[in-house]
């Protein structure tokens, strides 16, 4: 009885919770389609420059991109790439319009361009299989600033990276593509070293893997900067330069003099005293005993022999040199490692020594030497003089026996031709004498001249 008096509340209650449950699932219904209608359509993948190379080397432009610089990594030793614009258009490395700057190495091409053309764009080259192609629209260099204080002759390692888009730019052969160019500006200060020194070139960058380089192509460039040089101020200006672009950075420092002072100490007789060297360490600077000397000495005949100290006790301290004994030029080189008064640790050239082991004089000869000296010279000049004589009495002899054999001959020509005059004169005369008839005297000569008329006639 009370279960049946309770049916239509219950059948009320149901009817209630179906209709709610429909209304809801009506306004959840039209809620989704609202929501698919508002929803914007999905819009196409956008594929990096990165991925261009998964892509047969195609890559897109938008039209936001004011310019931008291509790096594009290639086969070594193949042709620079070609590309083909959205226009189907193609430049190449020595065929482009001016507001494109493009260089070309035997690993890669970096390509500037300025206002490129909206749309896709295609590489045409032998591309490196599974390399990226890398689109940077702002390039810098990062410089490692030199450390202070720096002193002459300091071994310093200082890295440099080009930086695109604020990210290490990285690629096979970058080394090649990019020139970088460490300078020291001089401040001129007065009283510096450097006054006059202007604008030296110290070095540069490399990221070859040689020297403080530690790994090639791994686009931290290494420098191998030559610090020995005038101290005082100076600007460090370090440029990165190719065809592209050109990027410059500077950082002012000071060079300070080595705190380290080297001498020769010569003995009273260098041929059998002690040869030492000085060593003054300024201890203001350095800690005396973390400085340790490493030093080599080079002589005649292939003399090398290594010298070492320590740790030091004194500020001025002497080294004992080997004993040397040939004679000649001695160098000594060598360098310190050492710790300053803040902590940091330095290694520094050391200018090199020089000195010289002479030869004495030999002791002048005795009176019987000098004596026996110009004996020996005096024979030896008359001995000269004997056969100058000689050499005149022959030539002269000789010379007069040409002379006399000449005049003979000349003088029996003379005779010869004397003779045979007189004969054929002797003969003319008997031929005259035996014909007289034949020949006409003076007499029968004329001797006038014809007269103008007869010549006329």
């Amino acid at each position: 009885m009370p279960m049946s008096r309770h049916k239509p509340i219950l059948a009320l209650c149901l009817v209630v919770t179906t209709l709610f449950a429909s209304v809801t699932t009506v306004f959840s219904a039209e809620a989704e389609t609202a929501k698919k209608v508002v929803k914007p359509p999905k819009a196409a993948p956008i594929i990096g420059l990165e991925t261009a190379s998964e892509l047969k080397n195609r890559f897109r432009i938008d039209h936001m991109v004011d310019n931008m610089t291509l790096l594009v990594e290639r086969e070594y030793g193949s042709a620079p790439v070609v590309i083909v614009l959205p226009d189907g258009s193609k430049w190449y490395a020595n065929r482009h319009p001016e507001t494109v700057k493009w260089v070309d190495g035997i690993t890669g091409d970096i390509i500037y361009i300025e206002s490129p053309m909206p749309g896709p764009w295609q590489l045409v080259g032998k591309v490196v299989p599974g390399s990226t192609l890398k689109k940077l629209s702002k390039l810098e260099i990062e410089v490692q600033p030199l450390p202070q204080p720096i002193f002459q002759g300091e071994q310093v390692k200082i890295v440099a990276q080009l930086m695109g888009d604020a990210q290490r730019v990285r690629m096979p052969g970058l080394d090649f593509l990019v020139e970088w160019t460490a300078h020291f500006v001089s401040k001129h200060r007065a009283g510096d070293e450097n006054f006059a020194a202007g604008d030296i070139i110290v070095g540069s960058y490399k990221d070859n893997g040689e020297d403080y380089d530690e790994k090639p192509d791994d686009g931290v460039f290494t420098s191998n900067i030559n610090v020995k040089q005038p101290w005082g101020d100076y600007e460090f200006v370090v440029q990165a330069r190719n065809n592209v672009f050109e990027r410059q950075i500077l950082f002012p420092f000071r060079l300070s003099p080595r705190p380290i002072n080297l001498e020769v100490i010569t003995p009273d007789d260098p041929l059998t005293g002690q040869w030492k060297i000085m060593l003054h360490v300024d201890s203001a600077v350095l800690q005396l005993a973390e400085t340790h000397f490493s030093f080599e000495l080079v002589g005649p005949a292939g003399l090398q022999l290594p010298l070492t100290v320590n740790g030091l006790t004194e500020p001025d301290s002497e080294l004992d040199l080997p004993t040397v004994t040939e004679f000649g030029s001695y160098r000594i080189k060598g360098f310190v490692a050492t710790t300053t008064i803040t902590g940091r640790e330095i290694v520094l050239d050391l200018p090199e020594l020089f000195f010289n082991l002479i030869q004495p004089p030999e002791p002048p000869p005795s009176a019987e030497e000098l004596a026996a000296v110009a004996a020996q010279k005096a024979a030896e000049e008359e001995e000269l003089a004997k056969k100058d004589a000689m050499f005149w009495i022959i030539t002269i002899n000789a010379i007069l026996l040409v002379l006399g054999v000449v005049g003979l001959i000349v003088w029996r020509k003379r005779q010869s031709l004397a003779q045979a005059l007189a004969a054929a004169e002797l003969r003319l005369l008997e031929e005259a004498s035996a014909n007289p008839a034949a020949a006409p005297s003076l007499d029968e000569i004329d001797l006038t001249m014809p007269d103008e008329a007869d010549k006329d006639r």
